[in-house]
C-alpha cells in the first residue's frame, strides 16, 4: 500500500485448470440455447460453440473468476476493500494461469489514541430576551401577507411587481436578461438603489427605461463592472402587512388560543433548541480535538462520497429555498476542491468514532433504527416501511446503523469530557 494513501495493488493469478474448468462450463450454457444452422438445441459441437462465441465465452470467464480470486486474496491478506476494485492488464492464454492486476483502496489501520477525558469550552446556553423577540419576529414574517396598494405611488419599504428586459450597454451581441413578475422591494436590502430611485412613485400599467452600472464587486459575477439598460413594466404595487403579537396571531399560527401561551412555546422551544446546540458545538469540538490526535491516510473514495453528500445537501437546501441551482453563479469544480480538506476530516473522524465504537462494544438495536428510520421518512413525507425498503433495498440501511453508532461513540466522549461553559452574558435584568 502506498503510505501516504489507501491505494493498493494487487497481482491475481488465476490456476489453468480452474479457467478450464469455468470455459467449459460456460461453453455447456451456451451449447443448451445457442441457434446454430444445421444443429438441433444443444447438439452443436462444443469446439464449434467456442469458436463462434470465443470473446463472449471469454469475457464470462474473466467476470465470473476475477471478483471471486480477489474476495479470496483480500480476505487472506485481511483487507478492508472500499469500494469496488478495478482490474487491467488481463491475460487470459489458454492452457495458462489467467493473470491481472486489481488496483483498490483499503481501510487505513491505525493505532486509537487516547479519546476520554477531553477538555473544551462551551457556548453560552442562555436564552435572552432578544432571542425570544427575534424568534416572535420571525413567525410575524412568515405570517405576514401582501395588499395591493390604492390610492397613491409606489413609496420606499413597497413591493412592485415588474417585468423586465436588460441589455448590456453598447454590446447588442451580448444575450440579454429577462424576467417575468419580479417582486422589487423598494429601499430594500439587496435591492439595487438605482432600481429604488427609478421605480420610486411608479404605478401599475407604467413603462420605466433607465440604466444601471453595476459595482465592480457586485455579488451577481456575471454582471459585476457593467452597464445595462433596463426597460421595465410595472405590473402592480403591494406592500407587507405584518400582523400584530396578540392573541387573534397565536390563533392564526399555533393551536393557542391566547400569545400568551404562544410566547410561553416558543421560549420553551428556544431553550431546548438552545441546549442542543451547544450540546452539538461542544461535541465538534471534541471530535476535533480527536481528528487532530490522529494522522492516517483516508481512502478517495470516501473522500469523494463526502464531498457529494455536502454538494448534494446545497442543491437540497437551494431547491427548498425555491432557487434553481443552475441559475445560481457557483464554480462547482472549485467549490468541490475547496471542500475536499474538511470532507477528509470528516472521513477520518468517522473511521476514528468506527474504531471507539468497536472498542467499546457499542451496538445499535433494531428500534434504535426504525426509529431514525421514522424520522428520516417524516423529514421526507415518505411511509417508514416504504423508506426501509428502499434503504435495505438499496443496500444503505447498514449506513444507518453506522451512523447511529458513531454517534453513541462520541456520546461516550462526551459524557466523559471536562465541559467548561464560557462566561454567561449578563441576563435583561442584571443589565438594567
Amino acid at each position: 500500500m502506498d503510505s501516504e494513501t489507501c491505494k493498493k495493488e494487487l497481482v491475481i493469478e488465476i490456476p489453468p485448470d480452474i479457467v478450464r474448468q469455468e470455459a467449459e462450463a460456460v461453453t455447456a450454457q451456451y451449447r443448451r440455447v445457442a441457434r446454430i444452422p444445421g444443429f438441433r438445441p444443444g447438439h452443436a459441437p462444443a469446439t464449434l460453440i467456442r469458436r463462434r462465441f470465443e470473446e463472449d465465452i471469454r469475457s464470462e470467464v474473466v467476470q465470473s473468476l476475477l471478483p471471486k480470486y480477489f474476495e479470496t486474496a483480500v480476505k487472506d491478506q485481511k483487507m478492508s476493500v472500499v469500494g469496488q476494485p478495478r482490474f487491467s492488464d488481463v491475460k487470459f492464454v489458454e492452457d495458462q494461469p489467467l493473470t491481472c492486476k486489481a488496483a483498490f483502496e483499503i481501510l487505513p489501520d491505525f493505532e486509537l489514541k487516547d479519546y476520554k477525558g477531553f477538555e473544551v469550552s462551551s457556548d453560552p446556553s442562555e436564552v435572552t430576551d432578544d432571542d425570544l423577540t427575534q424568534a416572535l419576529e420571525r413567525l410575524q414574517e412568515r405570517a405576514a401577507t401582501f395588499e395591493v396598494v390604492e390610492g397613491r405611488t409606489a413609496a420606499d419599504g413597497d413591493y412592485v411587481i415588474v417585468n423586465y428586459h436588460g441589455q448590456e450597454v453598447g454590446d447588442l451581441k451580448v444575450e440579454p436578461i429577462e424576467a417575468r413578475d419580479v417582486m422589487v422591494h423598494l429601499a430594500g436590502e439587496g435591492t439595487v438603489a438605482d432600481f429604488t430611485e427609478n421605480l420610486r412613485g411608479a404605478k401599475p400599467g407604467e413603462v420605466r427605461e433607465f440604466q444601471v452600472t453595476y459595482a465592480d464587486d457586485y455579488s451577481k459575477k456575471s454582471l459585476a463592472g457593467k452597464a445595462l439598460s433596463y426597460r421595465v413594466e410595472i405590473q402592480g404595487v403591494k406592500k407587507k402587512v405584518v400582523p400584530a403579537l396578540d392573541d387573534e396571531f397565536a390563533k392564526s399560527v399555533s393551536q393557542y388560543q391566547t400569545f400568551a401561551e404562544l410566547k410561553a412555546k416558543v421560549a420553551e422551544n428556544l431553550v431546548e433548541r438552545k441546549k442542543h446546540a451547544v450540546e452539538a458545538g461542544a461535541k465538534q469540538k471534541l471530535l476535533e480535538q480527536l481528528v487532530s490526535k490522529h494522522e492516517f491516510p483516508v481512502p478517495e473514495l470516501m473522500v469523494e462520497a463526502q464531498i457529494d453528500a455536502k454538494l448534494e445537501g446545497l442543491l437540497n437546501r437551494l431547491m427548498a429555498q425555491g432557487i434553481d441551482p443552475r441559475a445560481v453563479e457557483v464554480d462547482w469544480r472549485k467549490l468541490r476542491e475547496d471542500s475536499r480538506p474538511d470532507a477528509e476530516k470528516d472521513v477520518r473522524g468517522s473511521l476514528i468514532l468506527e474504531k471507539i465504537a468497536e472498542a467499546e462494544g457499542i451496538e445499535v438495536s433494531e428500534d434504535e433504527v426504525d426509529e431514525a428510520i421514522r424520522d428520516l421518512a417524516e423529514e421526507h413525507r415518505e411511509a417508514p416501511a416504504t423508506l426501509k425498503t428502499r434503504l435495505t433495498r438499496e443496500g444503505n440501511l447498514s449506513r444507518i446503523n453506522q451512523k447511529l453508532r458513531n454517534q453513541k461513540a462520541l456520546d461516550l466522549i462526551y459524557q466523559t469530557a471536562r465541559i467548561n461553559p464560557t462566561t454567561e452574558p449578563a441576563s435583561d435584568q442584571e443589565r438594567s
